[in-house]
């Protein structure tokens, strides 16, 4: 297996926070990830409590600011089994609900969060029926 993404697909995601660690306490606490050191200070390979990968390669790193003072957040749309229990987690942990669940014909149940940075999370419970 090439260890290397192809031209033209995503091969990295990062959710940019200002408080990291109130950033990690919500993603451990509403997607029970889990988050080592990796690269340059302040920078966290994201991982599932098993140590595997929770998809694409991501990282939680300190908000990146471009020259013309532009922060770049990031939108996530992360599969759950449970959008209930999942925003709830999310208000527990210092976030809040951006957008109450809504049903998707054929797709499944979505809500968004914020984390305590504010940066958009999408939770979807895909319809295993729309497979």
């Amino acid at each position: 297996m090439d260890e290397h993404p192809r031209a033209g697909s995503v091969a990295h995601i990062a959710i940019n926070a200002d408080d990291l660690d109130a950033s990690r306490a919500f993603y451990e606490a509403v997607l029970d990830w889990r988050f080592e050191p990796w690269g340059p200070p302040e920078f966290y390979k994201i991982q599932g409590p098993d140590g595997s990968s929770p998809g694409l390669l991501g990282a939680l790193q300190r908000r990146r600011t471009f020259d013309d003072g532009t922060a770049a957040p990031v939108e996530i749309t992360v599969a759950v089994d449970d959008v209930a229990a999942c925003c709830a987690a999310a208000v527990g942990a210092g976030g809040r609900v951006l957008m109450a669940a809504t049903v998707i014909a054929g797709v499944g149940e979505l809500a968004f969060v914020a984390d305590p940075a504010g940066t958009p999370l999408g939770l979807m419970r895909y319809d295993s029926s729309a497979e």
